[in-house]
């Protein structure tokens, strides 16, 4: 029966237009990605029209909380109700939250708006690697993915760009209303071009693992939020509680799903060791990478001099490195055995955060841009190779699961990376400046206080700009250190791959 059901899958989705299905997917993609850097632009105006200044972190922190929390869950409906459904479903809960958004009077609403944003977002993203996964052959879908992998990153590019025009020209609110027309495009090209079967099968949700779920990782998300945006330290009773709360609920969640009919997330996926090693991975990477790399704006407005939209763009080299190296990583995998790809790729990474661990006061901005080139070709393995490694490892029954499994340990490391790595720049550098106080001068005094928040002062004599150049440095050589030491454990995590060149379990099947 299960072999009629797939094959009878298989053949709705071979009745599918691609070019229409894809096209679908990559609007809906790049556009909830966008979104994230586009309000991220635009949020001095919004702080001004709206208020509620003390809430402008938790615009950010409601929607990354709302994606993660939800990711698995949609992940697993898709597997039980349909890919299609669940994807048309998210996309309106996308648009829906966008329209709360744009019509926000006050911050309460908005953050209304961002959370449902946030869940909507949290099934457009696995869903567009589960359906693409679908729709083409293994040798086909290296390519195709390989190039999907790294549209995540054109959001960065063009999102301060939109968020710009749209404040400059227009009004904040079009940031979230642009989303409505573009959503409807992106949903009839997936509702035209995708087929699926109508076969009628049992449908049997897991309430009290879904709300478990949620509930541990808010748990465990909203500590680095309280301590970004209220002042909480890792300390505190309250976050210390909160991870408390979080290892409670998932152990709960565990015992839950060990009996479950049909588990968010089947255990068993982490029994294969592919899952494990790849969780590890992408949990290392978010953790050091974005961890240390959230703050090298402040770094490069403050020691190289540029202006924030500068030092926004200087990271672009990391972008297309990835873009680049991904492209290969599409060809590669389904020719040379991945734990060496992932292995030797990633020692790239590895030397880019050495070097970015010795910059120092005369570091040009051309060596930076290399150091960024090296750190992104290394990394582009990861975005073109995850997710068709994690799909040919598992079911087809459990693609959403695993495809939405994975990539929540990137978020939940990026999200308590961020928070980490800016209180280890934040004390490092208050520390240092205590301790330089003397050597500083007088001129400084009264100053010390606000410069590791404020920056370094623009009116400064050379000799004392120097000085607190170099102490910046320093603060930023320990961060990287620490990030450098970070992407060693991730390498050596990638040798733990199973030593196989990719393969389609369907070519297999049919073969025997």
């Amino acid at each position: 029966m299960d072999s009629v059901l797939k094959q009878t899958e298989q053949s709705s989705l071979n009745k599918s237009n691609r070019i229409f299905v894809m096209a679908g997917l990559m609007i809906g993609l790049i556009f909830s990605e966008l979104d994230e850097t586009v309000v991220t632009t635009a949020m001095p105006t919004i702080i001004r029209d709206l208020g509620g200044l003390s809430l402008y972190g938790w615009v950010a922190g409601v929607y990354m909380l709302a994606l993660s929390a939800f990711m698995p869950i949609l992940g697993k409906l898709a597997d039980l109700v349909g890919r299609k459904k669940v994807y048309l479903a998210s996309m309106a809960l996308f648009i829906g939250g966008s329209i709360v958004c744009g019509l926000s009077h006050s911050m309460t609403l908005l953050l209304i708006g961002r959370g449902i944003q946030g869940i909507g977002a949290g099934g457009l993203m696995p869903l567009a690697m589960t359906i693409s996964s679908d729709l083409f052959p293994l040798e086909q879908r290296a390519k195709v993915q390989g190039i999907m992998g790294p549209i995540m990153f054109i959001p960065m590019l063009v999102g301060p760009l939109m968020g710009g025009f749209f404040v400059d020209q227009a009004s904040w609110h079009w940031i979230f209303f642009i989303n409505i027309p573009v959503g409807v495009i992106s949903a009839c090209f997936l509702a035209v071009g995708l087929k699926e079967s109508n076969i009628k099968k049992k449908v049997v949700i897991d309430w009290l693992g879904a709300i478990l779920l949620v509930l541990a990782i808010v748990s465990l998300l909203i500590a680095p939020v309280l301590i970004e945006n209220e002042g909480y330290t890792w300390g505190s009773p309250l976050i210390i509680g909160l991870l408390c709360s979080f290892v409670f609920l998932i152990g709960i969640f565990i015992l839950v799903e060990s009996k479950a009919a049909e588990p968010i997330v089947p255990l068993h996926l982490f029994k294969n060791r592919n899952i494990v090693v790849l969780s590890i991975i992408v949990f290392t990477v978010g953790f050091g990478l974005m961890g240390s790399f959230s703050s090298f704006p402040y770094f490069a407005q403050n020691v190289i001099g540029l202006t924030p939209t500068e030092a926004g763009y200087l990271t672009l080299p990391l972008m297309v490195g990835a873009v680049i190296s991904s492209m290969i990583c599409g060809f590669l995998l389904t020719k040379v055995r991945y734990r060496e790809l992932f292995g030797f790729a990633f020692i790239l990474p590895v030397i880019g955060f050495y070097l970015f661990s010795h910059i120092d006061i005369d570091t040009t901005i051309t060596q930076i841009i290399i150091y960024f080139l090296i750190t992104g070709f290394g990394l582009g393995v990861l975005f073109g190779g995850d997710n068709l490694i994690v799909q040919e490892s598992v079911e087809k029954e459990h693609k959403g699961s695993a495809l939405a499994t994975v990539p929540l340990f990137q978020t939940i490391g990026a999200t308590i990376g961020v928070s980490i790595f800016g209180n280890l720049l934040s004390s490092t550098l208050t520390s240092k400046l205590e301790g330089a106080d003397s050597k500083l001068g007088e001129s400084m005094g009264g100053k010390m206080d606000h410069l590791a928040a404020g920056g370094i002062p623009h009116d400064l004599p050379a000799e004392l700009l120097t000085a607190l150049k170099t102490i910046f440095i320093e603060s930023f050589q320990y961060l990287y250190t620490w990030a450098f030491g970070i992407l060693i454990v991730s390498l050596i995590f990638s040798w733990f791959l199973k030593k196989e060149v990719l393969s389609s379990k369907v070519n297999e099947e049919s073969e025997s």
